[in-house]
């Protein structure tokens, strides 16, 4: 079982600027919540409760005031600095002695994922001994993403990132499973052309010697990367959009680490009184007070 999650939460944000020159990108807000929230909410519907938050050294400080070492709800928070943005694949050789040898989750901090029986497939994911595991997920704009492309079986056979002509429309999301290997096998990929350690050079690793899962998630799954302000706008109105008409929680680590057990109802009464008058603390109580399902 993955007990260990890194999420990355580096970068300059070019594409959102002129906003992310004053503020971490994963700190921007998507309706209701920190961007960060979503991809931590990921981690813990996994089970995970091992975190660790890597960012640029200017803006560490600001999550260390967010979530400082995460006990109040009920896992470790750690932190680590990313001094320059040379790769995905750079997170585990930053977070070697962090993770220790164990196997080790990684999500992308603008990445969001939301669906049915997606803890379900966490789970899964976590809970295998060897091997890797991604999630495909299909798109328009396959060009932009590593795609990942199958045979006539469904095998996935190919992981090519930022393609100029995709062979499929499935994408590899921002969220990653890797057994105890991970960051020996991280420490043998070289910088591709752009000079960056690419995640899918990882994945590739696992997937020629046949342990790499690619778990595609189907219609009643949505993911986004909120990277621009097209997909960040899209992410705010589809929280918002299922917390209005459904009354549920999208993204909410304070309700996850609650529904899971991590955390009793004391304590999540104390995290919504710590957020305040919001409707989102209004929520949490009722949640903690067995007046909401």
């Amino acid at each position: 079982m993955i007990k260990k999650g890194i999420i990355l939460a580096g970068g300059s944000g070019t594409r959102l600027h002129p906003t992310t020159l004053a503020t971490s990108k994963q700190l921007l807000p998507v309706f209701d919540k920190p961007m960060i929230y979503y991809s931590l909410s990921t981690l813990l519907l996994a089970g995970i409760r091992q975190i660790l938050i890597i960012s640029t050294p200017a803006d560490l400080p600001q999550y260390r005031r967010l979530f400082h070492d995460g006990s109040h709800l009920g896992i470790t928070i750690s932190y680590a600095e990313q001094p320059t943005p040379d790769g995905l694949a750079q997170a585990f050789l930053i977070g070697e002695t962090w993770i220790a040898g164990e196997a080790c989750a990684l999500v992308l901090g603008d990445n969001f994922i939301h669906g049915d029986h997606l803890s379900t497939l966490l789970s899964a994911a976590a809970s295998r001994p060897e091997g890797a595991t991604v999630f495909a997920y299909q798109v328009r704009d396959a060009e932009r993403y590593g795609v990942v492309s199958f045979n006539a079986d469904g095998k996935a056979i190919r992981i090519i990132e930022k393609p100029v002509r995709p062979e499929s429309a499935w994408a590899v999301t921002g969220l990653y499973f890797y057994d105890a290997r991970v960051t020996e096998l991280a420490k043998t990929i070289k910088p591709s052309a752009r000079g960056e350690l690419e995640i899918t050079d990882l994945n590739q690793l696992y997937l020629v010697e046949g342990t790499l899962h690619v778990e595609k998630l189907g219609r009643g799954t949505a993911w986004l990367d909120a990277g621009t302000p097209d997909s960040l706008l899209q992410a705010a109105t589809f929280v918002q959009t299922i917390q209005t008409r459904q009354g549920n929680l999208v993204g909410c680590p304070e309700e996850v680490a609650y529904r899971m057990g991590f955390i009793d109802a004391a304590m999540l009464r104390e995290n919504a009184k710590a957020i305040g008058k919001t409707e989102l603390g209004r929520i949490l109580t009722e949640i903690a007070d067995g007046l909401h399902p």
